[in-house]
């Protein structure tokens, strides 16, 4: 009897569930939000694109492109002068060693599949690339979008300059021994490009490689996507082989069309630093939003677990001397 009640007395069942019980409430973690998919949500937050705002975008890059084949239909200089201009491009080529439209020509003039790749190119690898993407930066990568739309314009205002003041003849009418493979062999160009928009003088620049090299730039540094920067790089060059594979430009127009976009790439990038520093001073400004603020997670504070109380004698027996 009084071995059980003395074994009864000392049992602690009561202190042993306090500590399995703070054991437990010290193990439950606070949730931790997933900032990854957030970023995406914010990133793809279809609300905050409103309708006035791509309307507004869109109307003002069908108006650009119309003015832009317009003015380039309207400065259409003289025959003469343009032909005179082209054999003077066609003198420093060959004092330069930068000859070498016949030479891609005859690369691909006796194979129909490299023919209609570099038609196929010329004519599907230009606006109809660059309006899709266009709209993918602008619902995905607004400040990207914006610089690419000022680098249009301003690179398509120094072309105006260009085709008014220094006219010249491509290839496909200055060398008699140089084929059209795009009208000969296709007319779909046509179709996207009606006849009575077109400027057969305006060569130089080739704004149509300029273009695809700006929109390669604008991609490759807005994405981190292996497939899409490979695209982003392979485009150009294909265009650039492409134009004058047709004989729709000299060598010359291509590195003109280059050199041009780069500066409108300029202009917009400094045009856009003020903006993004306003932006981001708004930002930081911004009050807190109303609510808690975020949990941040900490990791637990280690415990040495306690032991039980012994049976017994709390205290060791002292040894007598």
């Amino acid at each position: 009897m009084l071995r059980v009640g003395h074994a009864a007395g000392t049992s602690h069942p009561t202190r042993q569930e306090g500590v399995s019980g703070r054991t437990d409430g010290a193990s439950v973690k606070p949730p931790i939000p997933d900032r990854t998919a957030l970023h995406r949500l914010e990133s793809i937050d279809m609300e905050q694109i409103s309708r006035r705002m791509l309307t507004r975008e869109v109307s003002l890059i069908a108006g650009a492109m119309l003015l832009y084949f317009g003015v380039r239909n309207l400065t259409a200089g003289n025959a003469d002068i343009a032909f005179s201009n082209a054999e003077r491009i066609s003198r420093f080529e060959q004092w330069a060693h930068l000859d070498w439209e016949r030479g891609l020509q005859a690369a691909v003039i006796d194979r129909d599949m490299l023919v209609n790749f570099a038609n196929w190119v010329y004519i599907w690898g230009h606006w109809p690339v660059i309006l899709p993407t266009a709209l993918a930066l602008f619902l995905w990568r607004r400040e990207r979008y914006y610089v690419l739309r000022n680098a249009f314009f301003v690179s398509g205002a120094i072309g105006f300059l260009f085709f008014a003041l220094l006219p010249v003849a491509p290839p496909r009418l200055f060398d008699v021994g140089l084929i059209d493979t795009v009208t000969s062999q296709s007319s779909a160009y046509r179709a996207l490009q009606p006849p009575g928009l077109t400027n057969q003088y305006a060569a130089l620049p080739s704004l149509h490689v300029g273009w695809n090299v700006l929109l390669g730039i604008v991609v490759f540094t807005a994405t981190r996507s292996r497939v899409l920067r490979f695209l982003s790089v392979a485009g150009p060059l294909g265009m650039a082989f492409a134009v004058v594979a047709t004989a729709n430009h000299f060598v010359v127009d291509v590195g003109a069309g280059i050199v041009i976009v780069l500066i409108g790439l300029m202009v917009a990038t400094s045009a856009a630093r003020p903006r993004a520093a306003i932006v981001a001073g708004l930002a930081k400004d911004e009050p807190h939003p109303r609510g808690p603020p975020p949990l941040r997670h900490r990791a637990p504070l280690r415990q040495r677990p306690r032991r039980a109380a012994r049976r017994g004698a709390s205290r060791r027996p002292v040894r007598r001397s």
